[in-house]
């Protein structure tokens, strides 16, 4: 049933894209760009469409991921294990990072702040890209050890 919807919903919003591209041809390029009018009632549905589905294929992901880990406590135990770790390396890389205020090149300035979240970030990356890597080294050095 629900597969259905999803179908027909899906089906409408490809008609109606479809209906706005071929709008969008036919006024042409330039005639788009010098003019706001045609802007706003060629362009802004086709970018509203754009928003609608993804607002609902976020929607439908989030309802399947939701089910899908409710409904086995195996999978919810490692997905809450998972997200555990992660946020472990946030908080690792958030005391790691120092945060100072940084003078950018347009001359604004960066808040100590912000400058403590963008370093955590880049942390985090690397905490995780060594993970990864490691996580694939190990791998590999199993499988030849078979």
């Amino acid at each position: 049933m629900l597969h259905k919807i999803l179908k027909i919903v899906a089906l409408i919003l490809s008609v109606l894209g479809a209906i706005w591209l071929v709008r969008i041809i036919m006024a042409g390029d330039s005639a788009i760009t010098d003019s706001a009018d045609l802007q706003d009632g060629l362009v802004t549905p086709f970018i509203y469409i754009a928003y609608l589905t993804i607002a609902i294929a976020i929607v439908f992901v989030l309802v399947f991921v939701l089910k899908n880990l409710f409904s086995s406590g195996s999978s919810l135990k490692s997905t809450l294990i998972g997200l555990g770790a992660f946020l472990a390396v946030v908080v690792i890389s958030y005391v790691l990072a120092s945060g100072e205020e940084v003078q950018l090149r347009d001359g604004d300035v960066l808040s100590a702040s912000a400058s403590r979240w963008v370093e955590a970030g880049i942390y985090a990356f690397y905490i995780l890209a060594i993970v990864a890597i490691g996580a694939m080294v190990f791998s590999g050095v199993k499988k030849l050890a078979k």
